[in-house]
């Protein structure tokens, strides 16, 4: 993984975690929670698709065409995967404290 991919997965993560925390008010983990949270879900998220290959195949079809491996296909990938797995582990982070807080 690239450090461009990873930057754009990371911020995505960011910002689906607030999202989803705004959506769903009663798990929301406060501004920096869910920022930290939606990071890591994030850069996790992006990492996993990576060992998984699935973006390499993209990439390398792009790198044949263009001579780069960063365009607007390879952005929205790394937008989408960071954004929607911030917001997934912001949620499940969020639902295992208000467990934890029932007891």
């Amino acid at each position: 993984m690239d450090i461009v991919s990873l930057i754009i997965s990371l911020i995505s993560g960011a910002v689906g975690g607030n999202v989803a925390a705004a959506a769903a008010p009663d798990k929301s983990l406060g501004g920096l929670g869910n920022s930290l949270v939606g990071l890591l879900g994030g850069g996790l998220g992006g990492y996993v698709l990576q060992a998984l290959d699935l973006f390499n195949k993209v990439n390398t079809q792009v790198a044949q065409t263009t001579g780069t491996g960063l365009d607007l296909t390879s952005i929205l990938a790394n937008v989408g995967t960071g954004g929607v797995s911030g917001a997934i582990l912001t949620i499940i982070v969020g639902l295992i404290k208000n467990s934890l807080a029932k007891r």
